[in-house]
């Protein structure tokens, strides 16, 4: 693992961080023990950690609060290892471009949320066909979501292109 600082990388608190936050199993998706030597460790100057790359984009950035937020290469790493619906917004094709355009997603285009999402959660944005097109942060309580036919449910941070 590569790391600007020249200090411990801390992977496992990272590991730890990310289970507490997307529940079991989380941290090792997001930072697999295997590419430990891959991954990339961007500090502060007072080496409190601030991104973590992977070669395939950014993973996370960690925030102030000492929770994540996502990249979309974060966010892929997820969705492959949480069980549906956990953490997803599911949209349907009449916001699907919009929101890989990284426009916000609005209540009333959501077909389904994952309960457990409270506002301020990261969340990934999928498709109904299941393909991750976002991730971003929830505006909104899973409940309210479902139910709100105005206002916006995710706030989109960052949008996959069409394949």
């Amino acid at each position: 693992m590569t790391d600007d600082t020249n200090g411990n990388a801390g992977l496992p608190a990272l590991r730890t961080i990310a289970d507490y936050q997307f529940g079991a199993g989380a941290g090792a998706a997001l930072f697999p023990q295997a590419e430990t030597d891959s991954l990339t460790v961007k500090r502060t100057s007072s080496g409190r950690p601030r991104q973590v790359h992977a070669e395939a984009g950014r993973l996370v950035s960690f925030g102030t609060d000492g929770r994540f937020t996502l990249g979309l290469e974060g966010g892929r790493r997820l969705d492959d290892a949480l069980e549906y619906p956990a953490y997803r917004v599911v949209i349907d094709d009449e916001s699907e471009p919009f929101v890989r355009d990284e426009k916000n997603v609005f209540s009333k285009f959501v077909l389904e949320a994952g309960s457990e999402i409270r506002p301020g959660d990261e969340v990934l944005v999928v498709h109904e066909r299941g393909e991750l097109i976002a991730v971003g942060r929830a505006e909104l309580d899973a409940a309210a979501i479902g139910e709100f036919e105005t206002g916006v449910a995710v706030f989109v941070r960052e949008g996959a292109p069409a394949q």
